[in-house]
């Protein structure tokens, strides 16, 4: 298989979004390199967010996640697939309503954005990952799509990896929803290029001047490419080099994981010094 020999000039980027589980930490462990690459990236004065497709959270949840693995990052370098939801249905239904089955980081930025919860009948059912979920809710969010409510998944994730294995995400868990009512859910988290715009705008960068980092090609490295950034493949997560042969596409670059951005970085510095 031909791979791509290009080379990225991160001293020239502007900006990096980067996947947090797999990329940052796996479970609650930090990952090698990490507190390197962020060190790096507030000594170089570089715009950042890290993308989550995870709704259950918070950003003040992750800024507490990482500070409890001992990593200072402020809540505005967070970005979820809740807030991509919310900042969707603020901008396509104002002050509508919705059913939702979800953890706190879903209903926070729904609530914060002025959407009120109703279960007779809301304008849009919307999923996220969740301890909510259960045949009940499942039912319920069935009967309120056939009466009319739109269905909206948070993200299009499949599964997500646990200490021991994997958790069905957003993708499977309304599965069931759509095949009883034959209604087509809308996603907005990865890949759709309407979250990536967005964490475009809030680094204040051009597509071009960005660099979108992650470890699964199916949503990080195609939402990236596809809004026209460079694209960095690690390998620190669930992928391997033998996950490149399966898609008709690939990243800019492949590295064992974000410590190595640093360590190139740097070292292309000291060469032109």
């Amino acid at each position: 298989m031909n791979m791509r020999k290009s080379i990225i000039d991160f001293n020239e980027k502007k900006g990096f979004i980067c996947d947090m589980d797999g990329v940052i930490y796996h479970g609650n462990q930090i990952l090698p390199g990490v507190p390197e690459f962020i060190q790096w990236l507030h000594d170089e004065k570089k715009e950042y967010l890290f993308l989550t497709n995870n709704s259950g959270y918070t950003p003040r949840e992750l800024n507490q996640k990482l500070a409890r693995m001992g990593l200072d990052v402020p809540e505005e370098h967070f970005y979820t697939s809740a807030l991509a939801t919310a900042a969707f249905l603020k901008e396509q239904a104002a002050g509508c309503s919705a059913f939702v089955i979800g953890e706190a980081g879903l209903l926070n930025a729904l609530y914060d954005v002025g959407i009120t919860m109703n279960d007779v009948n809301p304008d849009y059912v919307v999923v996220g990952e969740g301890r909510s979920y259960s045949l009940d809710t499942l039912t319920k969010a069935t009967n309120l799509v056939l009466k009319g409510a739109k269905l909206i998944g948070a993200n299009s994730d499949v599964s997500g990896p646990i200490e021991n294995g994997i958790a069905p995400a957003c993708r499977a868990l309304i599965a069931p929803i759509e095949m009883a009512t034959g209604t087509q859910a809308y996603f907005c988290g990865k890949p759709n290029p309407l979250m990536m715009r967005t964490g475009l705008n809030m680094l204040g960068c051009h597509s071009a001047e960005a660099v979108m980092v992650g470890d699964r090609m199916d949503t990080d490295v195609i939402s990236g490419m596809e809004s026209g950034m460079s694209t960095v493949l690690v390998l620190s997560g669930c992928s391997t080099k033998d996950t490149l042969k399966t898609y008709a596409y690939l990243p800019t670059m492949v590295l064992n994981g974000v410590g190595d951005i640093a360590s190139m970085a740097k070292a292309k510095e000291e060469y032109y010094m």
